[in-house]
C-alpha cells in the first residue's frame, strides 16, 4: 500500500496555536506533489538583513583575497569559518543618504535608497525586504519578520526623524513596518493564531497532533523532528528567564534598580540574551518555512546601547562609534558574532544536498562605513548561496564603478527571491556578479 504524502503546509495544530514543520526528507515538503528527493533540492530561497548603526572601525572594516584564502579584517574575524559561503561587497552606496550627513537620513532610506522627507515629516520609500514580503508573502503563514533589539525613538534630530534612524524596514513610504522588540511576542508570531493561551506552552498545545504526525515519518525523521521540538522548547524556557537577571543596559539609568514592576511580557535587559534569542527565532523561522523575509536590527542608528559584558559601560554605542579605539572594536566583533552564530546555525540544518544557508541570502549592513559618518561607501557582507544562484567567496569592490548603487544589489536579491523588476530605487539593473 503507497504511503500517504503528508504536505509541507499540513503544520501540527493545537488550540490557538500551528507550527510549522522543519524541511523532512521523507515527506512531500515545499509543495503538496513534488517531494525533495533523489538529490533535488525545490527548498525555497530566504532572505534576511541584519542591520547594526553607526557603522564599523574605520581601519579594520576589509577583505583581501578570495574564497578559503581570503583574509578578513578584524571587524570580520568571526566569520572567517564561513568565508567560502560569504560574499565581502565594498563601494556600494546610496546618493539620497548623503544629503543630510546624519544618522537619520543615512538610515531612512536604507533599503529602498529613496529620498526622505525632512522637517520632522515622515516620507521614505517601501522597502526591499516588504517589497519581497508583498509579492511573495502569502506563501508562508508570516509574509516578513521584522525584529529588532533596541526600542524605536520617535524624537526629531537636526530636522529629520528618530523614526528613520530607528527603523530599516517600510510598509510603504510613510509606514515603518512595526518593529517586534520582545522575543516573546515575536515568538508568538511564529507558532501561536490566538492571543488567549495564556501561559500555556506551544509544544503542550500541539503534542497530540505531534504524536500523529510522527507515526507516518521515517525515523530519521522522527529524530529530526524530536531535535527541532527540543529547540522550540528551549527557546521557551529562554524566553521566560529573559530580562530577570536586573542588569540594566540602554541608557545609563540614574537609580540602580527599576522602581517599577517588571512588564510581564518581559524586555530582556542582557543584551546578549535578546541578540541571541532574536537570532534564534529568525533561525526557526527559516527553518519551518514560517517566513521567508526577515530583518533583525542588532541596535538603532545613533543608539544607546551599552555593553559591560565587554568592560565597556561607560560610552554608549553612538558616541562610541566616533572613537575607532579597541574598545569600539570589541563593540563591532560583538555584532558579528550574532552573524556568524546564525550562518553557524543555519548551514547546520540540512535539505537535502544544502544547507538552510546554502539556501538563503544573509546580508549585514550598515549606514556608514564608520562612525565618522562617510556614507559615500556602505559596508556589506553576505552570506549564503540563495539556493545556488549566487556564487560565493567573492571579494567585490565597486568603488570605481560609475553605476554603484546600492539598490542594484536588492535587485538582485529580489531577482533571487522569484521579484522581478525594471527598476528599484535610483538602480536599473541588478549586479551581475550577485
Amino acid at each position: 500500500m503507497r504511503k500517504k504524502l503528508l504536505s509541507r503546509r499540513a503544520m501540527l495544530r493545537g488550540v490557538g496555536c500551528s507550527v510549522a514543520l522543519p524541511w523532512m526528507e521523507s515527506l512531500s515538503v515545499w509543495g503538496d506533489e513534488v517531494a525533495v528527493t533523489n538529490g533535488t533540492n525545490n527548498a525555497p530561497v530566504r532572505m534576511a538583513v541584519l542591520f547594526s548603526g553607526c557603522g564599523y572601525h574605520s581601519q579594520q572594516w576589509w577583505a583581501k583575497g578570495q574564497g578559503d584564502e581570503m583574509e578578513l579584517g578584524k571587524v570580520l574575524e568571526p566569520l572567517n569559518p564561513h568565508r567560502n559561503k560569504l560574499n565581502f561587497i565594498k563601494g556600494l552606496y546610496n546618493a539620497e543618504a548623503l544629503k543630510g550627513n546624519i544618522h537619520s537620513s543615512q538610515t531612512g532610506n536604507l533599503l529602498s535608497g529613496a529620498p526622505l522627507a525632512a522637517g520632522g515629516r515622515i516620507l521614505s520609500g517601501t522597502s526591499v525586504d516588504q517589497v519581497v514580503a508583498q509579492t511573495i508573502g502569502h506563501h508562508t503563514k508570516i509574509p516578513s519578520l521584522v525584529l529588532g533589539c533596541e526600542k524605536a525613538n520617535p524624537s526629531v534630530h537636526k530636522n529629520y526623524s528618530m523614526l528613520y534612524s530607528s527603523h530599516i524596514s517600510w510598509s510603504s513610504p510613510t509606514t515603518p513596518t512595526p518593529l517586534e522588540v520582545y522575543p516573546a511576542l515575536a515568538f508568538d508570531q511564529l507558532f501561536k493564531d490566538s492571543a488567549q493561551l495564556g501561559e500555556q506552552s506551544v509544544l503542550d498545545a500541539i503534542l497530540a497532533d505531534a504524536k500523529s504526525f510522527r507515526r507516518n515519518i521515517s525515523r530519521r525523521d522522527q529524530q529530526k523532528l524530536d531535535e527541532y521540538l527540543n529547540s522550540v522548547r528551549e527557546i521557551e524556557t529562554r524566553i521566560e528567564q529573559a530580562g530577570k537577571r536586573g542588569e540594566l543596559q540602554g541608557f545609563k539609568p540614574t537609580i540602580e534598580a527599576p522602581n517599577i514592576p517588571r512588564p510581564a511580557d518581559g524586555y530582556p535587559q542582557d543584551i546578549v540574551e535578546h541578540m541571541r534569542l532574536m537570532s534564534d527565532i529568525l533561525v526557526v523561522a527559516f527553518q519551518t518555512d514560517t517566513t521567508r523575509v526577515c530583518t533583525l536590527k542588532l541596535n538603532n542608528d545613533h543608539g544607546t546601547l551599552r555593553f559591560p559584558h565587554l568592560g565597556v559601560d561607560y560610552m554608549i554605542h553612538h558616541l562610541l562609534s566616533h572613537t575607532d579605539n579597541d574598545d569600539w572594536l570589541k563593540v563591532n566583533q560583538f555584532f558579528l558574532e550574532q552573524v556568524a552564530y546564525i550562518a553557524g546555525r543555519l548551514d547546520a540544518i540540512q535539505e537535502g544536498e544544502n544547507t538552510v544557508l546554502d539556501n538563503s541570502m544573509i546580508m549585514l549592513c550598515s549606514s556608514m562605513l564608520s562612525g565618522h559618518h562617510n556614507a559615500n561607501e556602505l559596508p556589506v557582507v553576505m552570506l549564503g548561496g540563495g539556493g545556488g544562484q549566487i556564487k560565493t567567496g567573492q571579494n567585490l569592490s565597486y568603488s570605481d564603478d560609475e553605476d554603484r548603487q546600492m539598490c542594484r544589489l536588492y535587485m538582485s536579491m529580489m531577482s533571487k527571491m522569484g521579484v522581478k523588476l525594471d527598476r528599484f530605487g535610483d538602480a536599473k539593473q541588478d549586479l551581475s556578479e550577485i
